[in-house]
């Protein structure tokens, strides 16, 4: 353990805080199970608890996960999003399957370091190399579809990413002490079997309480592009590009859960959608840590103390969301959406939603860039900042990814025609998923500074918001919502 200490995590395990779940994971030498915190057996023996920082490492010392609290469906760690460093976009790449499809020498290639390297780093802070932790999470999305499918097996192993059947079967029973046919009949009657539509899987996403979604779902939907987003029947839907296929996501807010209905043209894509959309809602957050310091200074407090969880929304697609920024500067959000609108009907690729009013998948880098600059419906100059960026990134010499480092990307970003300080922060916000991220010189942000007392000029909010660090992207989401604009409201 190197994030907390011994005394902090047996009293964590001692009081059940649900907030550690994710953060670290307790084994029992007597009973070698592994548990997340909030455990509801009777908590061991200090003596009989050790502790581990991840999943991984856990089943790497020989530690089953246990029946009770499942601790391999905790919420993530929010480092993972509060970081920049190599372990943290390691991390990244490997829950978005880049070790499944790629190897390790592929995980290492984008991350621009050594197998070696990257190995002995993922060693150090989590106890397990990237095969292990890959590994782990093959294993839960293992259990997810046996649990909530009526697929064979065989088809679970392939869509879970395991080479073979044998390899399927020998890794859910070392890390759930049950055979998979076990683990399916645990399943109350009927459940598993719930699903008709081939490809669609219906689940809960856990998260961190508490959970304010009113300007997370608000913004996803009042900004939605026609055919590629969608609010219906209290659920935001979308398209989702995927690495083998693509899908259709469906999420909906619930007291303890969000709940979620993915229908994927190819299963094997499961893990990296639940990935995506967890990040889109910024599930893995820590909301006490982030309004603890929020409410420090006393203009804030209030506004925290109101609506006390609010989230970043962010995107499933970084290129996707730059692109949108360009496509949104200067202009209303009604515009902007119309804009996006055109180019999915004309370039987008289009998909079947029966369930819904889906069309499209947002247009490619690639696609964008080979259309004629001159049928943009925008001034010339924002034309040369979009038709740059997609050039950029269609030949690959821009890479926005869940890899990115958040300051190469910032200054490759700036160096690009047209780009400015809100439009690299608003990507560095809701694209690279930065938790300090800051945007000064925005107008709502300067108007709700001017109303609450706080200082409303760029340089000198900047030097008040000094004390809201690491955590000033989740300030903007408290000033945003004194407005009355309908990113701020769960949609009706």
């Amino acid at each position: 353990m190197t994030r907390f200490d011994r005394e902090h995590c047996v009293r964590a395990v001692q009081s059940k805080d649900a907030r550690f779940d994710g953060w670290f994971y307790t084994a029992v030498l007597t009973t070698r199970i592994y548990c997340r915190p909030s455990c509801p057996v009777v908590p061991p023996k200090p003596a009989n608890m050790t502790f581990y920082p991840s999943a991984a490492a856990c089943q790497q010392a020989g530690f089953r996960a246990c029946k009770r609290c499942r601790p391999d469906t905790s919420p993530g760690s929010p480092e993972w999003n509060q970081r920049a460093d190599l372990v943290a976009r390691a991390m990244r790449l490997i829950t978005d399957g880049v070790v499944d499809r790629e190897g390790v020498p592929g995980l290492a290639a984008r991350l621009g370091y050594s197998t070696r390297q990257v190995e002995r780093q993922l060693l150090a802070e989590l106890g397990a190399g990237p095969l292990a932790l890959a590994r782990a999470q093959r294993s839960q999305t293992a259990r997810l579809l046996i649990e909530t499918t009526a697929l064979p097996m065989a088809e679970i192993a392939f869509a879970a990413g395991f080479s073979s059947i044998r390899a399927f079967n020998d890794t859910v029973r070392e890390v759930f002490a049950l055979s998979p046919s076990e683990l399916r009949r645990r399943v109350p009657a009927g459940r598993a079997a719930g699903e008709t539509t081939p490809g669609t899987l219906s689940l809960r996403l856990p998260f961190r309480a508490p959970l304010n979604p009113d300007n997370l779902f608000g913004h996803l939907a009042a900004t939605a592009v026609p055919g590629v987003e969608e609010w219906r029947d209290g659920a935001y839907r979308r398209t989702l590009r995927l690495p083998y296929g693509h899908g259709i996501a469906a999420l909906a807010p619930r007291p303890d859960h969000i709940a979620c209905r993915l229908t994927l043209s190819d299963l094997r894509d499961l893990a990296v959608a639940i990935s995506r959309c967890r990040r889109m809602l910024d599930l893995d957050a820590d909301p006490v840590a982030v309004d603890d310091r929020l409410r420090t200074d006393p203009l804030l407090a209030p506004l925290v103390d109101k609506a006390p969880g609010r989230r970043v929304p962010r995107t499933v697609d970084e290129a996707e969301f730059a692109v949108r920024a360009v496509l949104g500067q200067q202009v209303s959000t009604a515009a902007a959406r119309t804009h996006a609108a055109r180019l999915v009907t004309a370039h987008g690729t289009p998909v079947d939603d029966p369930e819904g009013g889906l069309t499209h998948l947002f247009p490619t880098p690639r696609a964008l860039a080979a259309l004629d600059p001159e049928t943009l419906a925008m001034p010339r100059t924002r034309r040369a900042t979009f038709t740059t960026l997609v050039g950029q990134l269609a030949e690959g010499t821009l890479h926005l990814g869940v890899e990115s480092d958040w300051a190469e990307a910032r200054a490759r970003l700036l160096a690009l025609p047209g780009f400015g300080p809100w439009t690299v922060d608003v990507i560095a916000m809701r694209a690279f998923g930065d938790p300090d991220a800051f945007l000064p010189t925005d107008l709502g942000i300067r108007r709700a500074a001017a109303e609450l007392g706080l200082p409303s000029t760029p340089a000198a909010l900047i030097a008040r918001a000094e004390a809201w660090r690491p955590w000033r992207a989740y300030a903007v989401q408290y000033l945003w919502a004194t407005d009355s604009h309908p990113i701020n409201f769960l949609p009706v």
